[in-house]
């Protein structure tokens, strides 16, 4: 099954923006893969989900957001399975006619992403253990 926000494929960073005559500021954020976390070397990630629910799920965010800004544009995909050091886990895009609206709106999105969405991340270290993650304890983000 194909999702929209949900792929099993390697992200690239888009080369181009939507071409909106009344979009004026436009944001995108990738999530990338680091070699660390908690002190602990980090060698690739696992990302599994709820695919069906989490695709939907991320489409209600998106719409919400919507709501709470006038955007022109706003997109996010977000990738399972391995994903090695330096790969693209994730990718929010928003568009707005002024850049506030379009960061706020980013930020909004992946903040809810990461601590609504049913999508999990196990890290596999250099030492040869893995975990899954705690996930997302900041809870600064609004609703």
């Amino acid at each position: 099954m194909t999702f929209k926000h949900i792929t099993e494929e390697k992200l690239s960073l888009p080369t181009e923006f939507p071409a909106l005559p009344s979009m004026g500021g436009y944001v995108l954020f990738a999530g990338i893969v680091r070699d660390i976390n908690d002190g602990k070397q980090v060698t690739h990630l696992e990302y599994e989900a709820y695919s069906e629910m989490a695709n939907q799920m991320i489409a209600n965010i998106i719409a919400d957001a919507f709501q709470k800004w006038e955007l022109q544009y706003a997109e996010c995909i977000h990738r399972l399975g391995k994903l090695n050091l330096g790969e693209v886990a994730v990718i929010v895009s928003t568009g707005s006619i002024h850049r506030d609206e379009a960061y706020k709106a980013n930020r909004y999105i992946i903040d809810r992403v990461k601590h609504e969405v049913p999508i999990w991340k196990k890290e596999f270290y250099i030492n040869g253990s893995s975990e899954w993650s705690k996930g997302c304890v900041d809870e600064s983000h609004e609703h």
